[in-house]
């Protein structure tokens, strides 16, 4: 179990990484800390942006593993 949650969350956390430096390139985040009128700092909102681009990249990578998996029984012979 822990090979797959990492086999998962490596990968994710890697294409979160490269996400969040280019999403940031294109957008200030001190623009974006006034959009929610929540008055969060840039620190906060690179923060969050992390995590979520993370979740995303982990719901991919989940998926990606679960399409992976072939029963036993529903494999063609060789």
């Amino acid at each position: 179990m822990t090979r797959i949650a990492m086999t998962v969350l490596w990968p994710s956390f890697l294409a979160a990484a490269l996400a969040e430096g280019v999403f940031f390139s294109l957008f200030d985040p001190e623009e974006l800390a006034h959009l929610g009128g929540a008055g969060l700092s840039a620190q906060a909102v690179y923060t969050i942006g992390f995590f979520l681009f993370w979740s995303l990249c982990a719901l991919a990578s989940m998926l990606t593993c679960y399409l992976i998996v072939v029963p036993a029984a529903d494999q063609p012979p060789f």
